[in-house]
């Protein structure tokens, strides 16, 4: 997919939102703290900044779409079966306070 029609998607995105939340383009804008003309571009796909289209994303209650950048952190098999081979198999007494004396 290419950028303008990524870009048209995001706003798309925004105006289905904004439209099934009853709000007007003013009324986002303002509560984002952009202009309405710069929420209008955002909407017909034309280029704004990462922070407004995470404030836009934040009123319209919809910052859920960023958690895909979310990085998750995977062991490898490689490293799970290292963890496994070293881990303790038996408990060592350490405490000579619980050695029982050999002499009777």
């Amino acid at each position: 997919m290419s950028d303008d029609n990524l870009a048209k998607q995001v706003g798309a995105f925004t105006k289905h939102h904004r439209l099934q939340q009853n709000k007007t383009q003013e009324v986002v804008a303002e509560a984002a703290g952009i202009s309405r003309s710069t929420l209008s571009l955002l909407e017909k796909g034309d280029s704004v900044t990462l922070p407004t289209l995470i404030q836009v994303l934040r009123v319209l209650d919809q910052l859920n779409v960023m958690e895909v950048f979310q990085i998750q952190e995977s062991i490898s098999p490689l490293a799970l079966a290292k963890a496994e081979k070293n881990k303790r198999k038996r408990a060592s007494n350490s405490n000579p306070s619980t050695v029982v004396d050999p002499i009777w």
